[in-house]
């Protein structure tokens, strides 16, 4: 039952902001931010403004992608206006139950760059919960015989609220007979005695109806109310009388399900049924077994520090008379480590730039260990030889942060597992692994093959044929590792030199575009570059150095003889009385090929008169072979054929007009068709 009901108006709650700086880390500003609010505002209520207190202006706060990171939604941020807002149901009792102080700890994501900011927000009491009893009505049996004095311990009443707003006092509806004693426990908490005042009497009235009422000390007080009905037994001497008021133990939570907790023990001095006791709970409980006999307390489930941390139960002594005797037992549980530690990620960065500098935030780190003290005190550490360390942030939680220099082309993912060790005896551990990737950045200009080229093309090529391959790598991803090909420098006119080469863009293939010519073109230069696809795009140069190789496509060309002016023969004179090995004339030709096929060679074809005359082979000299004889006729004819050395060889004729004269006077009525020279 309850009488009452009051709420706090929302506009007297203002939330409070406390922002503090924490340490410099990275260049990056690490706040926290408290705010105080109370319990059940409204979905949609204004905590503060989350981006004005981080510094933020309102241009930023598209880019920055200001959001919340916690496991459950209680708030949320107005992407508009950087507001934190409410976003769910805030009932502090239920989030942190009897705990003094109530903080939702979160921590705020903000990008370009990343970073993370601790936010805390204080979830004040309200008094929203009117205390209750268990039970709309209780039932006493008191003796007669009872003395004035004599007390008896009734159900307290139970209230969500803490401090204030928490339960404060009860209050009894009068009565001659009765008054009520708000006894104050261990921990400050009240506990109602009902006290006679006067000796009973049944024959005169044996039932009273009196009226619990448990108040807190909200503003207005909420109440909550039960009765008491009370049944006046036929005297009994003596009651029971407990060996303790208040019996105190401490359990460990790990004890298993029949322990035995302790034993109560009554007495009564009466004798035969009056002085036999049986002993009970108060009120029934599910956690503990009380042996009606002997007062023996054994557990019945197992304990758990972390449901419960103290129990007060009130056990009852009652003789075979009816009268009833009362104790309380006080257990406190111990809390052991039998809880492993806890390790989540939040706002993960999973795919990280490979120039990403030391010390760039990648993910939040969380702990949490339902144990307490030491047994819930976690330590971190991060496994393996990785280019990655973990730094402490605030209570429970740990930076993860870049440690060394990142490279895709060597390591393009790590496995990166976070151990979480508490301080309990012994201590207990978990791990919980991620996989980070690295992205690609355009780090690597491409890098070709060889140092430089050289190519050796035969004049005389196929126009539109391939002369030559050039091919670079870049280890990069991508577009960063699309290689592109072409032409930046030729020792060939600029205008000149799409009419000789090109090269494929995608495959670095050179074709020649029109026929070299050996004896125009021996070699040239070409610079080539490979260039990625990267933003900026990385280049990288190699030479290419085309010989163009020689074929015998000219034949001899003959200087001399020579033919006149006007077409006609010319002649060489030799003197009568010439000797073996006179030098007559020589035969002069050139070729424009070179090489063997310009290595030329000199024979006779056709003679006058056979053995007259020879003719060097490689000089192309003519001379006499023997004296001039009577029967020689004085007018010769030599037909000379010249071959380079090309394979097939090419060649080329001469024909030599060789007159015996001393004079040209002489000469001249030997010639008939050639002209003197």
């Amino acid at each position: 039952m309850g009488s009452g009901a009051g709420e706090r108006g929302w506009a007297e709650w203002r939330p409070l902001l406390f922002p503090f700086l924490l340490s410099l880390f990275c260049a990056a500003l690490s706040e926290q931010i408290r705010y105080r609010i109370p319990e059940e505002m409204p979905e949609g209520s204004v905590v503060g403004n989350l981006a004005k207190d981080l510094g933020f202006s309102v241009h930023e706060l598209p880019t920055r992608n200001l959001r919340v990171s916690s496991e459950k939604p209680y708030f949320t941020v107005n992407a508009e206006s950087g507001e934190l807002l409410v976003s769910s149901r805030l009932d502090r009792e239920q989030i942190c139950g009897k705990k003094p102080a109530c903080a939702l700890e979160f921590e705020a994501v903000a990008e370009n760059p990343l970073n993370f900011y601790h936010v805390n927000v204080e979830v004040e009491d309200i008094n929203d919960h009117t205390p209750k009893f268990t039970q709309n009505f209780f039932e006493l049996q008191i003796s007669e015989s009872a003395l004035p004095g004599t007390r008896f311990i009734l159900e307290v009443a139970e209230d969500a609220d803490i401090g204030l707003n928490s339960l404060q006092n009860y209050k009894l509806s009068l009565s001659p007979s009765f008054s009520l004693i708000n006894k104050e426990k261990q921990h400050g908490s009240k506990c109602p005695e009902l006290a006679l005042e006067k000796p009973l009497d049944r024959e005169k009235q044996s039932y009273y109806r009196l009226v619990l009422t448990a108040l807190d000390g909200g503003h207005p007080p909420l109440s909550g109310t039960t009765e008491l009905r009370i049944e006046v037994t036929d005297a009994n001497d003596n009651p029971p009388v407990f060996s303790q008021d208040v019996y105190r133990v401490s359990l460990p939570e790990s004890v298993p399900p029949g322990t035995a907790v302790l034993q109560v023990s009554a007495t009564d001095h009466d004798a035969g049924v009056n002085s036999e006791i049986t002993y009970s709970f108060h009120r029934t409980w599910q956690t503990f077994r009380l042996n009606s006999k002997s007062g023996e307390m054994t557990t019945l489930r197992t304990l758990d520090f972390e449901d419960i941390k103290e129990y007060s139960i009130v056990v009852e002594g009652r003789d075979g008379g009816g009268l009833v005797a009362q104790c309380t037992v006080e257990i406190s549980i111990q809390d052991e480590n039998d809880n492993t530690p806890e390790v989540t990620f939040h706002s993960l960065a999973e795919m990280i730039p490979e120039n990403t500098v030391p010390g760039t935030l990648i993910a939040l780190i969380k702990t949490h260990d339902q144990d307490s003290g030491e047994n819930g005190e976690v330590n971190c550490r991060l496994e393996g030889d990785v280019p990655f360390q973990i730094i402490p942030s605030s209570k429970n939680s740990y930076k993860l942060v870049t440690y060394g220099i990142l490279d895709r082309e060597q390591t393009p993912e790590y496995n990166v597992t976070i151990t979480a060790t508490d301080r309990g005896k012994p201590p207990l551990s978990s791990s919980a692994t991620i996989i980070l990737h690295i992205t690609d950045v355009n780090d690597n200009a491409p890098v070709f093959q060889q140092a430089s080229y050289v190519v050796h093309v035969a004049e005389n090529n196929p126009p539109g044929a391939s002369i030559a391959q050039v091919s670079a790598s870049d280890p990069d991803l991508g577009p960063n590792g699309q290689v592109s090909y072409s032409i930046v420098a030729s020792d060939l006119e600029p205008r000149a030199l799409s009419s000789y080469v090109s090269v494929s863009a995608q495959s670095g293939a050179v074709f020649a575009q029109r026929a070299f010519d050996h004896e125009q073109l021996r070699a040239f230069e070409l610079t080539l570059q490979a260039r990625d696809q990267g933003s900026p795009a990385l280049g990288a140069n190699v030479s290419l150095r085309v010989l163009v190789g020689d074929r015998n496509d000219n034949a001899p060309r003959v200087l001399y003889p020579a033919l006149g002016p006007d077409g006609s023969a010319l002649f060489d004179t030799v003197p009568r009385a010439a000797q073996p090995g006179y030098l007559v004339t020589k035969v002069v030709a050139v070729d424009a090929d070179s090489g063997h096929n310009a290595w030329l060679s000199y024979h006779v074809l056709q003679a006058s008169e056979p053995g007259l005359f020879s003719l060097g082979l490689r000089t192309g000299e003519v001379r006499t072979a023997r004296a001039l004889g009577d029967r020689d006729a004085a007018r010769q004819r030599l037909l000379v054929a010249v071959r380079d050395g090309g394979q097939p060889p090419l060649s080329a004729t001469a024909t030599l007009h060789l007159v015996f004269a001393d004079s040209l006077h002489e000469a001249l009525p030997d010639l008939s068709e050639p002209r003197a020279r």
